[in-house]
């Protein structure tokens, strides 16, 4: 029976992606750029040819729902496909707002294609993962990437590309974690609800384009100084239109307002550095390598747990078909 295994890491998005314009094809309605983080990672384990379809996630079965997900973009990959088992673990919290899905999926689509005997394009594997998590479209790929919102109704020119390569900018996310947990509304829910009662919402959508352009440009000059002032930009006025939703969507905790007055303090030191948050209460933050350990020690000081990434490489596959 083959089977294939693939590696990939999650990455964090420093202009935000919030709300599709087509759900069933996760097509976005902005586009957005993110940093692939490492050592997070997902490994992930198709094996084809089995008898029953089963997914294990974490070391245990999974959900239906988690299992409907997976096995639907297994679809995809085949639609004449024998039964699958997957197995996959995270070595970081799950649905905690650290973006899980973004590595799983791409692990998934990775593994899948090779146990299959398939060879897609990066393009055609960011597409396919986008298909399970919008966010996985960029973990396909390492380093500094940008996720195309797209035109097209088939959603075929919305995928990633890589910006800038893993080491273009000696830099590190410093993530404080403040809850581990699963996040109490999905991120598909809070965007949904968002998108349709949220009077902000237009705005920021029109606001996005531009973000994700100087952003472009700011890390091409490794600026980080103009692109945290964007990212924190992207970050508030994503979570102001969520807040401004019926019922609110609201994922920020007490922590999570520390420590962007930690950043902003830090700032006010003469240290360099930003803030973002997805949907959860963690708070990652932006900064140069040789500010790390400073900036770590300061968030240390509010919140329950703080690990310092560096930028991540592309998924990979570790072992091939048998």
């Amino acid at each position: 029976m083959p089977a294939a295994t693939a590696l990939a890491h999650p990455n964090i998005a420093l202009c935000k992606y919030w709300g599709k314009r087509d759900r069933a094809l996760n097509l976005p309605s902005v586009p957005s750029i993110s940093l692939t983080l490492s050592p997070f990672s997902t490994r992930t384990t198709v094996e084809w040819g089995v008898a029953t379809d089963e997914l294990i996630m974490n070391g245990g079965p999974a959900s239906a729902d988690e299992a409907r997900k997976v096995f639907a973009v297994l679809d995809l990959v085949d639609s004449w496909r024998p039964r699958a088992r997957v197995v996959t673990a995270n070595d970081f919290p799950t649905a905690a707002g650290l973006a899980s899905s973004s590595s799983g999926f791409a692990a998934l689509v990775l593994a899948a294609t090779a146990a299959a005997g398939q060879k897609p394009s990066a393009e055609q594997l960011s597409i396919l993962a986008r298909r399970g998590s919008g966010s996985a479209a960029r973990s396909i790929f390492g380093g500094w990437v940008e996720w195309r919102a797209g035109e097209r109704p088939d959603g075929m020119d919305s995928h990633a590309w890589e910006i800038q390569p893993v080491d273009w900018w000696d830099v590190r996310m410093v993530v404080a974690i403040f809850d581990g947990g699963p996040k109490s509304i999905s991120s598909r829910e809070g965007m949904k609800r968002t998108q349709e009662t949220s009077p902000y919402y237009p705005a920021w959508v029109a606001s996005a384009p531009l973000d994700v352009s100087e952003a472009r440009a700011a890390i091409r000059s490794r600026d980080i100084e103009k692109l945290g002032a964007i990212m924190e930009r992207s970050a508030l006025r994503m979570h102001a239109s969520m807040m401004a939703a019926d019922p609110p969507v609201l994922y920020w905790k007490s922590g999570s307002v520390w420590a962007q007055e930690t950043v902003t303090s830090l700032r006010k030191k003469g240290i360099p550095c930003a803030w973002t948050m997805d949907a959860g209460p963690n708070v990652k933050v932006l900064c140069e390598a040789g500010s790390a350990a400073e900036v770590a020690a300061r968030l240390g000081a509010v919140a329950d747990r703080v690990q310092v990434l560096v930028p991540g490489g592309p998924a990979r596959l570790v072992n091939g078909p048998a």
